[in-house]
């Protein structure tokens, strides 16, 4: 994780137990703690919202809009503002009949820039009546494009990362009526 101690430039620090950085020489105990993010489950008459990466990790696959939770901000609020930067809107704000209903929280894992980020994915679903592919302006660059998708058509070897395809297989048990596996 470390080369040098950020404290006193040490080169003896150690990762220890998956998660704490320790130094020797000086005494620094740092926590690599688990980060926070949101994904959503956008549910457009019928069809899930897939948005195709455009960058790295996983460029080329799919995912689900959300992304890191920022200092400062609740789940939602962090969802909301990944919203409106990858689709160019806030779905409360658009569809405010609408709710967001919270439908899991799975553990995974972020590659970036040579950082594993340990993450706690915290997954919600929300209707967007009448939504239409027209109606979303992805962000260039990051997003490369958007798919909607039927619960039943989802390739789930094109998902992206394991703690989003866990969320959409949660979502379709559940719209089959079945009780969900816990993994």
């Amino acid at each position: 994780m470390f080369r040098y101690c950020p404290s006193c430039a040490s080169t003896r620090v150690r990762f220890e137990e998956n998660k704490k950085v320790y130094c020797p020489d000086c005494g620094l105990v740092y926590y690599h703690n688990t980060a926070a993010a949101a994904g959503l489950i956008l549910n457009a008459d019928g069809a899930v919202v897939l948005l195709v990466r455009g960058k790295d990790p996983a460029k080329g696959r799919l995912d689900l809009p959300g992304g890191f939770v920022d200092p400062a901000e609740g789940a939602l609020e962090g969802l909301r503002r990944e919203c409106r930067e990858e689709l160019g809107f806030d779905p409360a704000a658009a569809f405010p009949s609408s709710r967001f209903v919270f439908l899991a929280s799975f553990p995974n894992t972020y590659p970036y820039r040579g950082f594993l980020y340990n993450t706690c994915d915290l997954f919600f679903t929300f209707d967007a009546p009448g939504l239409a592919e027209t109606d979303i302006t992805p962000e260039r660059g990051e997003i490369a494009g958007v798919r909607f998708v039927r619960p039943g058509g989802i390739d789930y070897d094109e998902i992206a990362f394991p703690s989003a395809r866990a969320a959409l297989r949660r979502y379709t048990a559940l719209l089959r009526g079945e009780q969900p596996f816990t993994p």
